[in-house]
């Protein structure tokens, strides 16, 4: 039975960017990343794009913003879209319980990441987009995958962003040198990780992030063109990635809050998929003690329960 969408979407989302507005409890943005301390933490978007197209918007729908780890989902449906399953003999699938940027994980494990969306899991992932490519050639590729789900070639890399990460971003180099020594990482570890910092630096708005999520919501297909970007298989494979390891050691939490699929970046993104639905995007920039968008997770629960969205149920 065809999904029907929701007649009050749009005063749903309203109303929700509304309330999450006037809250003083915000987080804190990330500060060690010099470009991304300058956001301002009452910033709120919120945009949510249904199974026939329509776009619920409220708050700061159309402020770019840096998507940082959010790309992580993007990198991994590239890189298993050039090595298939052969992608998991270099990272794992499993939540890491850790922070994001810890080293811990990779002694214990012989420097296989734990999973693709912590830093070194996605560092590991892009060395493979990386593999017989030059730096410029790899970058191009995944901006255009990111245009391309996206349907809009406006979308750019900060490069303000990725300047600042590549001149602060010394705890992912000694993850990648980690790797490297395990033969995990194949390219130079400045070239893969030239690639990483500039892919998390992608910049884009609320609407244009759910716009990208889209075929994660139905099935690997855009809804819009018809188009199969991944399989129906592939698909759910991404999303039950998303939904166990998508919000690092706060992963839990988020499907125990939210109920749905959804990846995290540290400048206060996150992107959501209800199957069969909709693709959601939020922004806060305001961060939990995880690195998670605080208001941003507040935000989709309070939808979920609205809706009765969780993949779980009522």
């Amino acid at each position: 039975m065809p999904y029907s969408p929701t007649p009050d979407l749009q005063t749903v989302v309203r109303e929700i960017a509304e309330e999450m507005r006037a809250r003083p409890d915000r987080g804190e943005v990330a500060t060690y990343i010099p470009e991304l301390a300058r956001v301002d933490a009452g910033a709120f978007g919120l945009v949510v794009i249904d199974a026939d197209g329509t776009v619920a918007a409220g708050g700061d729908a159309d402020v770019a913003f840096s998507i940082q780890s959010i790309s992580k989902v993007f990198t991994l449906t590239l890189a298993l879209g050039m090595v298939g399953d052969r992608l998991w003999r270099r990272v794992g699938r499993e939540p890491s319980g850790s922070p994001f940027n810890s080293i811990v994980q990779l002694e214990r494990e012989r420097g296989i990441p734990r999973n693709p969306f912590i830093n070194a899991g996605a560092i590991a992932v892009t060395d493979v987009i990386l593999s017989g490519h030059q730096p410029r050639e790899a970058l191009g590729e995944i901006l255009r995958f990111m245009q391309f789900v996206a349907e809009d070639p406006s979308i750019t890399i900060d490069e303000a962003v990725a300047a600042s990460e590549l001149r602060t971003g010394f705890r992912n180099m000694a993850l990648a040198n980690y790797m490297k020594s395990y033969g995990v990482i194949d390219n130079p570890v400045d070239f893969t990780l030239g690639v990483y910092f500039h892919h998390c630096a992608i910049a884009m708005t609320c609407r244009q992030l759910a716009m990208a999520g889209r075929f994660l919501a139905h099935s690997g297909r855009s809804p819009s063109t018809g188009y199969s970007v991944v399989s129906a298989e592939r698909a759910r494979r991404i999303n039950a990635v998303m939904l166990t390891c998508g919000h690092y050691d706060g992963s839990g939490e988020f499907a125990y809050r939210v109920g749905l699929p959804g990846k995290s970046g540290v400048g206060g993104g996150i992107l959501a998929v209800a199957p069969g639905r909709a693709s959601i995007a939020v922004w806060s920039p305001g961060l939990d003690a995880s690195g998670n968008s605080h208001l941003g997770r507040i935000a989709l629960e309070t939808l979920t329960k609205r809706l009765g969205w969780s993949i779980f149920g009522l």
